[in-house]
C-alpha cells in the first residue's frame, strides 16, 4: 500500500511539475510570439501532458512488468527499453498532433516538421527519464531487500554459532573438573567458582555480536586459571598484551575458543605439557591476536587422537567472515617443529 501510494504521488508530482514549468516559461514569451501563440502552446501542454501520463502508466509500466524486465540483468534490457521509448514516442507524437488538429489547422511545411521533431525528442527524453527512475527504484528496492535478507541470515547463523559454543565449552570444562572432585576437592570448589564466573560472562555476551577486548581477556584469564588446576606444572601461560588492544571489540568467546583449542590439541597431547602464549599487537588500526602453543600441525591439520577437533577453528572462521567479511583474517601454521601459531587480524571498526 505504501509503495503504491509513493508511485502515484511521484507520478502526479512529476508530470504536474513538467506541465507547470512549461506553462510558466511560455508565459514570459521569450521568443516574442504574441499572446495568442502563447495560449495555444500552453493549451498544447495541457493536452499532451495527461496523454504522456497515461502512456507511462498503462503502456510502459505494463510492458516492463509483462516482460519481467525488473528481474533481468540491466545490460540485457537497455536496448529493448530504448526501442520501447522510441516507438511510443513516435506513436504518442502522432496521437498528440492528431488531437491538436481538432483545435487548429496545420500547414505542412518545414516549420511543422520541426515542431513534430522537437515534440518527439521531448517525449522520448521524458519517457527515458521516467523509465530510468522506475527501473532504478525497483533495482535499489530489490537490492535493499536482498541485503536485509542476507543480514538476517548472517545474524541467524551468528546466533546459531554462538549457541553451539556454550554447550561445547561447558562440556570440556566439566570434563576437565571431573578428575578434581576425587583427587582434590578444595581445588574442585575453586574450579567450580571459576567456571561459574565464565558462564556468567558468556551468558551476558551471548546476545552480543562483539564485546570489548578486555572483557574477553578476563574470560580467557579465568579459563586458563581453571585449566591450570587440571594441568598444574604441565601448563605454562604467558601474556604479552599491547596497550591499544583495549580499544578494539572482538567476537565473544573467540579468544577463549582458540586458547581451548591450543590446550586440547596441543599441550594436552604432550607428555611434559607445554606453553600457551597470548600475544597482541596493533598496527594501522588492525588488532593482531597471536596464540602460540606447544604442538605441531601435520599437513595443515592439528595432530590429535580424535576426529572431533577443529570445531572451534571452523566456528571462529565463520563468525569472522559473517561479522567482518574480508576485512578480518584467520590462519594457523607451524612456527617451527615445536610450536603452532594461530593468528587473527581484526579491523578497529565493524
Amino acid at each position: 500500500m505504501r509503495k503504491r501510494r509513493l508511485y502515484w504521488t511521484l507520478q502526479v508530482i512529476g508530470w504536474s511539475t513538467y506541465a507547470l514549468i512549461n506553462i510558466v516559461l511560455q508565459s514570459g514569451d521569450p521568443l516574442d510570439q504574441g499572446t495568442e501563440s502563447i495560449r495555444r502552446q500552453q493549451l498544447e501542454v495541457l493536452i499532451h501532458t495527461p496523454i504522456l501520463f497515461l502512456v507511462s502508466h498503462f503502456v510502459i509500466r505494463r510492458i516492463v512488468l509483462a516482460r519481467n524486465w525488473l528481474k533481468k540483468d540491466l545490460g540485457r534490457i537497455i536496448l529493448p527499453l530504448l526501442g520501447v521509448a522510441i516507438v511510443l514516442s513516435a506513436i504518442s507524437t502522432a496521437v498528440i498532433y492528431l488531437i491538436y488538429s481538432l483545435f487548429q489547422a496545420f500547414v505542412i511545411n518545414e516549420e511543422f516538421f520541426l515542431g513534430v521533431s522537437l515534440l518527439a525528442i521531448t517525449i522520448f527524453t521524458l519517457f527515458m527519464i521516467w523509465i530510468t527512475i522506475y527501473i532504478l527504484y525497483h533495482y535499489l528496492e530489490s537490492n535493499n531487500k536482498s541485503l536485509q535478507y542476507e543480514a538476517a541470515v548472517n545474524e541467524m547463523q551468528l546466533n546459531q554459532l554462538k549457541s553451539q559454543l556454550n554447550p561445547h565449552f561447558i562440556f570440556n570444562a566439566l570434563n576437565s573438573m571431573r578428575a578434581l572432585v576425587d583427587e582434590n576437592p578444595s581445588k574442585a570448589k575453586i574450579a567450580i567458582t571459576q567456571l561459574s564466573n565464565i558462564l556468567r560472562n558468556s551468558l551476558i555476551m551471548d546476545k552480543m555480536r562483539v564485546v570489548d577486548f578486555n572483557e574477553e581477556l578476563n574470560t580467557v584469564r579465568d579459563y586458563l586459571e581453571l585449566e591450570s588446576i587440571r594441568f598444574e606444572e604441565r601448563l605454562q601461560i604467558k601474556f604479552n598484551i599491547h596497550d591499544d588492544s583495549e580499544k578494539f571489540q572482538i567476537p565473544p568467546m573467540m579468544m577463549q575458543t582458540l586458547i581451548e583449542n591450543a590446550i586440547k590439541h596441543g599441550v594436552s597431547n604432550l607428555v611434559k605439557g607445554g606453553i600457551v602464549e597470548l600475544n597482541t599487537d596493533v598496527e594501522n588500526s588492525v588488532l593482531k591476536i597471536q596464540i602460540r602453543n606447544s604442538g605441531q600441525l601435520v599437513n595443515g591439520v592439528i595432530k590429535k587422537p580424535k576426529k572431533e577437533g577443529g570445531y572451534g577453528l571452523a566456528n571462529t572462521k565463520q563468525r569472522l567472515r559473517l561479522i567482518y567479511g574480508d576485512e578480518a583474517s584467520f590462519k594457523i601454521f607451524n612456527e617451527n617443529d615445536k610450536f603452532v601459531i594461530t593468528e587473527v587480524k581484526i579491523p578497529q571498526r565493524i
